[in-house]
């Protein structure tokens, strides 16, 4: 039941990022959101959820992880409630961005959770395979409940949903969640604003360079800016007794690939999810819950590396399932860059799908143990927030990057379909064409095929990193392997 409550706030908070995605046009319909202003429906969420991460897990190992835990459950419960009844564009950007305050709040704090409350060894090692399992198939899983609500119900159930589930939540964590043993200590102020600044700037850079570019002035100014306050960041952190973000973590060469290898990832699904939602509706011609449904084997799939992974990781360590968990992933994506207009859901899409969904099962099992092994309880909080605000940072900068290829391929692509539309086109379509200057069926299905086929191919190149890097960095240890196993294997308490 622990582990239910744990996972179960994890799914709410991770399939929020995907839920909404779905129901963008209700919404920009509903409250007359400009093209350019809807963005920020995910944005005002990504930003802050981004920027508080390492503050929120911090919190819970100073106050208490339980008590913080359930007021980021509760917070998140309310304004998704708040969200819901929004009236106009200022109430649900406010509602959206107070949520992301209660993810960074729960988020981390859930999967330091896992540590203190499951005994290391072979319990501990299933609750992060549910816990990672969760958090990889969220998006699918986002997807397929928010065309279900779109459809069937309207856009504001994205939101209401989240309310009776925070509200469970917090009532069965009491029961069946102690409280963790708190490390007395001051909070560090300057660490945690500099942080928390320095990832706002840096979120919101990736943000504006996808829609803007790398050159827009405000882009370049929030990567300076980011730049700046992060060095000093660093330097409070080191001088800090009790810093927000201990800076020996990154001494650990696993911990330290751990988190290269999580920035790759990151990058590399949260643009996959990103695209073939774009090509499954828009080239396909799928429905937002027909969208959905094509995306559930991802999550059942993503559950079966999950579950492999943390089964046999006491015998064969994580290394193994890290470097061919990258492979497979790798191999989807590559797989990916073959999609064209003819490309069929079950001829061309299902099996990347499934191939990268059990790469990416194994990785992430691998990934949130390594990342917490051989950390202090009493930091078990600041490791988890790292680990998320990697995710959150790779999956921007990511997208950021990935856009940005898709603009330059589709753009391309673009100016050799023109000449072939006009020669075609009645003058109807010559005159829209000319208002709208959007390319109508099929040549624009031949532009963002293209766009997206070249996306793929860089979402394949971060996959590939992350796999050399679990090759040449991680190094697993026999105590490693006897902590796995259960054994007393040396370590911090």
């Amino acid at each position: 039941m622990a582990l239910l409550v744990i996972a179960s706030c994890q799914l709410m908070v991770v399939l929020d990022i995907t839920i909404v995605n779905i129901a963008l046009p209700d919404i920009q319909r509903s409250l007359d959101f400009s093209t350019t202003s809807l963005a920020w429906v995910v944005n005002a969420y990504t930003l802050t959820f981004g920027g508080l991460l390492l503050l929120g897990g911090r919190t819970g190992d100073i106050l208490g992880r339980r008590r913080v835990f359930i007021f980021g459950v509760l917070l998140f419960a309310l304004a998704s409630l708040l969200g819901g009844f929004a009236q106009n564009e200022a109430q649900l950007l406010a509602a959206r961005a107070v949520q992301g305050v209660g993810g960074a709040i729960a988020s981390p704090t859930a999967l330091s959770l896992v540590s203190t409350t499951f005994r290391e060894g072979p319990e501990r090692n299933r609750a992060f395979g549910v816990f990672a399992g969760v958090s990889a198939a969220g998006g699918a899983i986002g997807l397929l409940a928010g065309g279900m609500l779109v459809e069937w119900l309207n856009w504001r159930w994205v939101l209401f949903v989240n309310v009776p589930i925070g509200l469970l939540i917090a009532l069965a964590t009491p029961r069946y969640i102690r409280e963790s043993a708190r490390h007395p200590g001051h909070f560090d102020i300057a660490g945690a604003l500099t942080s928390t600044v320095g990832m706002v700037l840096l979120v919101y850079g990736f943000i504006r360079a996808a829609q803007e570019g790398w050159r827009d002035p405000l882009t370049l100014a929030s990567f300076a800016g980011a730049v700046i306050v992060l060095a000093v960041f660093i330097l409070i952190e080191r001088r800090s007794q009790q810093p927000i973000t201990p800076m020996h973590m990154f001494a650990d060469r696993n911990r330290a690939g751990t988190y290269g290898i999580m920035l790759c990832l990151a990058a590399a699904i949260f643009g996959m999810f990103f695209f073939l939602t774009l090509f499954v509706q828009d080239v396909l011609n799928f429905s937002p819950l027909a969208t959905g449904i094509a995306f559930l084997p991802v999550s059942a799939v993503i559950a079966v590396g999950a579950g492999l992974a943390s089964r046999f990781l006491p015998t064969f360590g994580p290394k193994p399932f890290m470097v061919g968990g990258g492979i497979l992933a790798t191999g989807g994506l590559a797989w990916l860059t073959l999609t064209d207009v003819h490309s069929t859901y079950a001829g061309s899409i299902l099996g990347p799908f499934l191939v990268f969904a059990l790469g990416m099962g194994m990785e992430f099992v691998s990934l949130t143990l390594m990342a917490l092994s051989n950390v202090s309880s009493r930091e078990t909080g600041a490791a988890s927030g790292l680990l998320n605000a990697t995710q959150q940072v790779g999956g921007s900068l990511g997208l950021s990057i990935l856009v940005t290829v898709f603009g330059t391929a589709s753009t391309n692509e673009a100016a050799k379909q023109v000449p072939s539309f006009l020669s075609q086109a009645t003058p109807a379509e010559r005159l829209r064409f000319r208002e709208t200057g959007q390319l109508p069926s099929p040549w624009s299905d031949e532009v963002l095929t293209s766009g997206v086929s070249a996306a793929f191919v860089v979402a394949a190149i971060f996959a590939a990193i992350a796999a050399l890097i679990a090759l040449l960095v991680i190094q697993v240890r026999p105590s490693d392997l006897e902590r796995l196993k259960g054994g007393a294997g040396p370590g911090p308490v």
